[in-house]
């Protein structure tokens, strides 16, 4: 049958699909790190254009995360040899990839996603001009809030990063098959 086994046409095309999501979605992301960088070393209007521009990819790349555990559950549905599959949610490597995964995503949304908006925000106050609040000289306070965030921002990715890594090590390796 098309979809009846791990050797299956079926079974192919779910698994190729579920890897280029992964690999769209997740490497994605992972690029956006660099981008995000690159942004900070142009000042103004240019780094709000690249900023702007990578938070534009990174939603895109956020519904290739989001098709990774839909192709993987169908997945293990589809995994059978002989009426027995061959993966299924007792084996550590699917739990716990699924675990980090939710984690993750509840991290990203919870944490890194909001401090990117407010940087995005305070870089266009910066763009829109006019002279620092309460006429002082010295450059406005939304700069010193945008390094804090940028900081951070390099941070929370990075650890978001390595908890993708951490999947795909687990789908790699597969402990407790």
């Amino acid at each position: 049958m098309l979809f009846a086994a791990v050797d299956s046409a079926g079974f192919k095309i779910v698994l190729s699909l579920h890897l280029v999501s992964a690999i769209i979605g997740f490497g994605g992301i992972f690029i956006l790190g660099f981008v995000g960088a690159a942004s900070q070393r142009h000042q103004g209007r240019e780094g709000q254009a690249v900023f702007d521009t990578a938070q534009q990819f990174g939603t895109i790349a956020e519904y290739f995360i989001y098709a990774v555990p839909i192709f993987g559950i169908a997945l293990l549905f589809m995994s059978t040899t002989n009426g027995t599959h061959v993966y299924w949610w007792d084996q550590t490597w699917v739990s716990l990839s699924l675990l980090i995964y939710i984690a993750t995503l509840g991290f990203v949304h919870a944490v890194l996603r909001p401090n990117l908006k407010r940087m995005g925000a305070l870089m266009a106050e910066l763009n829109a001009g006019g002279p620092p609040p309460g006429g002082g000289s010295g450059p406005p306070p939304q700069v010193a809030e945008l390094e804090a965030r940028g900081k951070r921002a390099g941070v929370n990715g990075a650890i978001a990063n390595l908890a993708w890594v951490a999947i795909v090590i687990l789908m790699v390796w597969k402990p407790g098959l």
